[in-house]
């Protein structure tokens, strides 16, 4: 394969690209794609991500500029809350960016005493009176009881049951059970020493291939051929398919307003179509005074038999 390495260019000067043929046109497939960028409609300079390089050129201003107080305040690094005489750090020990709460004990904390409600509360949860420790607890466990206890002699010394030598057993595989078979198959014997048949012989031949060489995708045409005439049929079907009678195309968005519709002067039916519909503000559409008032008709009014024998509670 070395000797395929050629460096071709991607736009060839002399001749189109659908020109080419055999191996220069694998050639020109085969080779990357150039960038069609032009200084015209890029955006930015052309960058190369990796280095140091800055995107625009400093100018010589901003280079002898001499930065302001602010600046200068906001270039102070943070401040670093490591001791370097001991080398221990007082935050972020013991945790995962967050600061530690294992800090230093001030001389001053550890001589001071502390009052009666810090007392108080340092004290630890007591068990309650009735409480009575049968076994230990929190042995080889974390924060339960032990399911270890010492096992008396008595038990040592028992008998097993055939219920329990039979619950002690292993589950067995199904009489039917066959395990795994392995990836890799022994061949025999006879298999390594067997002859192939001609049809065997016959089917492990490769498919053969013409080497060529083929006939071009281009051709010339014939003389006859570019002397014939086409037939009526024939230019029936090459004739384009047309709109049905009666279309109109799609009306343009924008049109000119014509001068008799600029002159024009709405009547009064169509101002008053146009005023827009005034509504009441909901405060004043939900505020009714006189919702819950009754009127002097429905006092005076009477009940017939039958609202009367609806409004009877239903006896249970």
């Amino acid at each position: 394969m070395a000797d395929v390495q050629v460096l071709v260019n991607r736009e060839p000067q002399s001749r189109n690209t659908r020109e080419l043929r055999g191996r220069e046109r694998c050639i020109y497939l085969a080779s990357p794609k150039t960038c069609k960028t032009n200084w015209l409609t890029a955006v930015g300079p052309n960058l190369v991500w990796g280095n140091q390089e800055m995107m625009w050129p400093l100018t010589n201003g901003a280079l002898n500029a001499e930065p302001t107080g602010r600046l200068i305040e906001l270039s102070i690094p943070k401040k670093d809350f490591r001791n370097p005489k001991d080398g221990k750090k007082h935050i972020h020990v013991y945790s995962c960016g967050r600061n530690s709460v294992i800090w230093e004990v001030s001389p001053l904390a550890m001589r001071s005493n502390g009052t009666e409600r810090l007392t108080n509360l340092a004290q630890y949860k007591k068990l309650p009176v009735a409480y009575q420790q049968d076994r230990a607890t929190h042995a080889l466990s974390c924060g339960r009881s032990s399911p270890i206890w010492s096992v008396s002699n008595a038990a040592k010394k028992a008998v097993e049951k055939e219920r329990i030598e039979s619950l002690a057993r292993s589950k067995t595989p199904h009489r039917d059970y066959l395990p795994a078979r392995e990836v890799e198959t022994i061949v025999g014997g006879a298999a390594k020493r067997a002859v192939a048949s001609p049809r065997l012989e016959y089917l492990a031949n490769p498919k053969s291939r013409p080497v060529g060489p083929f006939r071009d995708s281009i051709w010339p045409v014939s003389a006859s051929v570019l002397k014939a005439s086409v037939s009526p049929r024939q230019l029936e079907l090459s004739k384009p398919k047309s709109v049905a009678e009666g279309y109109q195309p799609a009306r343009s968005i924008q049109w000119e307003v014509k001068r008799s519709a600029k002159r024009a002067v709405a009547t009064s039916r169509t101002n008053e179509l146009a005023q827009p519909i005034t509504r009441e503000t909901m405060h004043h559409v939900q505020f009714n005074p006189d919702a819950f008032v009754v009127s002097e008709a429905a006092k005076k009014g009477r009940c017939p038999p039958r609202v009367e024998e609806l409004a009877i509670p239903i006896q249970r």
